[in-house]
């Protein structure tokens, strides 16, 4: 199993850890990971598209309805309120490495996912299998390092979090399972009242309790087979 214990992710686990998570996932923070999706899928008619760790599946429903869309999370709580709210999009209860639906994608996202997973060698290559030639692999995780990563640390109370790393760690980790493309700091936090700060930035990226990383998958085969595939 890649991720951390699965049986903990059900409705407890939300309830306790995240129970503002609609106040932690506002439209405009959305529409940050969408323009991402968006620019690495420019020019494809109807991407293809598989959130894996998508919970309620608020980021797939803020996509425009010509995306195919997937997603994939350990929570049987979190998909079944997915399928209720989204009917057009298909969701399915399994690991990053248990992942079985047909083809490849042109994109994969993972917001705040992977720093629960154990296995980052095996997630690595479940996400390259499922992605298409020159498809994009898009992450957002916390950083430990720099001066705000005593307060990501003081502040983070999700036990869950088992890869509790530097924004170095990952971008090595990406380069050597995929080709760098960009990547972003982010400035988040949710204030007493209920707004939800989340500020995207290059300028300040190495000062961030957050990074977003955009990657392409270079592989061998044939587009339009492994399309198919």
């Amino acid at each position: 199993m890649t991720m951390a214990s699965e049986e903990r992710f059900e409705r407890d686990y939300f309830e306790t850890c995240y129970r503002n998570y609609a106040r932690q996932n506002p439209p405009r923070k959305l529409r940050f990971y969408r323009e991402l999706a968006e620019r690495a899928a420019l020019g494809i008619q109807r991407p293809r598209i598989l959130d894996v760790g998508c919970a309620f599946g608020g980021f797939l429903s803020a996509l425009d309805p010509q995306w195919q869309r997937f997603g994939a999370d350990v929570s049987e709580f979190a998909t079944g309120v997915a399928r209720r709210a989204i009917p057009d999009a298909t969701f399915v209860r399994a690991d990053v490495t248990d992942i079985h639906f047909p083809g490849r994608f042109d994109v994969i996202t993972a917001f705040d996912v992977i720093e629960h997973f154990r296995g980052l060698d095996e997630a690595a290559s479940a996400i390259r299998a499922k992605l298409t030639c020159g498809g994009h692999f898009i992450f957002v995780v916390p950083v430990y390092d720099g001066p705000t990563g005593s307060v990501v640390r003081l502040l983070d109370k999700d036990h869950t979090h088992v890869q509790r790393r530097s924004r170095r760690f990952w971008l090595r980790w990406t380069k050597q399972n995929f080709v760098l493309r960009e990547w972003w700091g982010i400035y988040r936090y949710l204030f007493p009242g209920g707004f939800y700060l989340h500020l995207p930035t290059q300028v300040w990226r190495r000062f961030t309790p957050a990074i977003a990383v955009m990657a392409r998958h270079e592989g061998y085969q044939a587009e339009g087979a492994e399309r198919n595939a």
